[in-house]
């Protein structure tokens, strides 16, 4: 879908260098720009899948000839994704001033936790400090125990990575319709925040407070995940009567009173309670073969080598082991899984990308 935009990615880690793959996965030509002789972040593998389907070329942005190479490509391209703090790439001469000079219909991506102006915008943090602060992290937890949400998956991705593609792709049409480029400030805290207005909508139809286990998603005996015998998880969320009707069925539990209302508040605990109890008398499986095939919005929770191997993720080719466990690009087209490209070496492409830019791409 992306066939035919070119996009040139600094270096970086977490969600700049996923928006990036996000773009490459949706056919994009994403130049990743590696530090020269430079080693990958601590700890991260030297082809990380984020990586996937890009091209990589090598370049020292401190060095004349190589800087001089990155301007030739950002005159070809259609957009640029960093995720330095605020006031790196212009103290390196490649700010949003001196890329639009070259080529006027460039998109800008920035990606960053604070965003590039406001009181936080040079102070260091990571995916739970921007959700915390958002509001995005209140909700994430049953009363009395702290927030805890999926590490990166609300912050550097939901509210990080994906805003910066939307805001990337938004950029590129502007400018394909009137020739004037953009800087893209994808924040984590506003993208967080900004995640937050569909539970704020529901919470208008349920109590107006923000205690956490109140909420009309967060509070329900309907609405959370129960330990089974074996220490699996079940999650339950039949928001719906109809479906709520369905969950009672498949659990026995029709016609007892404790689960006649399901939407006061002060028959929630009980009604939890008696699930707790319920749901720890068989293992995990034996919920998932109760549930398998109904409305009851029931469903086991899988850890990732275990969504490999279930049916769903079979049909559809959702996880992919071949390799490093990864999931497939999303989302489809016409019904058609896209393939994933393969993680390139560092510099792999340098030689390929310079003999593109002819002249300019001499060293």
């Amino acid at each position: 879908m992306l066939n035919g935009i070119r996009i040139i990615e600094i270096e970086g880690v977490g969600p700049a260098p996923f928006a990036a793959m996000h773009m490459a996965d949706l056919g994009a030509d994403v130049i990743v720009v590696h530090r020269k002789g430079g080693n990958p972040t601590p700890g991260m593998p030297t082809t990380p899948v984020i990586d996937r389907g890009k091209r990589s070329i090598e370049l020292d942005l401190k060095d004349a000839g190589d800087v001089a190479t990155l301007k030739a490509l950002l005159g070809t391209a259609d957009g640029l994704v960093e995720g330095f703090r605020p006031g790196v790439m212009e103290k390196l001469g490649l700010g949003p001033e001196v890329c639009h000079k070259i080529k006027p219909a460039l998109v800008y991506g920035r990606m960053t936790g604070w965003g590039q102006e406001g009181p936080m915008a040079s102070m260091a943090g990571h995916d739970m400090n921007y959700i915390g602060l958002s509001g995005a992290l209140w909700f994430a937890s049953l009363p009395g125990h702290p927030p805890v949400a999926p590490p990166t998956m609300v912050g550097d991705i939901g509210g990080g990575a994906l805003y910066l593609t939307v805001g990337m792709l938004a950029g590129i049409l502007n400018a394909r319709a009137t020739g004037k480029g953009t800087v893209v400030d994808a924040a984590i805290v506003d993208g967080s925040a900004h995640m937050m207005n569909l539970l704020m909508t529901l919470r208008q139809s349920g109590p107006q407070n923000s205690t956490r286990g109140t909420s009309i998603l967060d509070g329900p005996h309907w609405s959370r995940c129960y330990a089974c015998a074996d220490g699996g998880f079940i999650s339950v969320q039949c928001l719906e009567p109809k479906f709520y009707a369905v969950f009672l069925e498949l659990m026995g539990l029709r016609d007892d009173p404790a689960f006649a209302t399901q939407f006061d508040p002060e028959s929630w605990p009980q009604a939890m309670g008696r699930l707790v109890d319920l749901f720890a008398t068989r293992p995990r499986d034996h919920w998932a073969d109760v549930f398998a095939g109904t409305d009851a919005c029931a469903a086991p929770v899988l850890s990732p080598d275990e969504a490999l191997n279930h049916p769903l993720s079979k049909a559809r080719g959702i996880w992919q082991g071949d390799g490093p466990l990864q999931t497939a690009p999303a989302p489809r087209f016409d019904g058609r899984a896209v393939v994933a490209g393969t993680p390139p070496a560092r510099g792999e492409h340098t030689d390929e990308i310079r003999a593109e830019l002819g002249a300019d791409g001499a060293l």
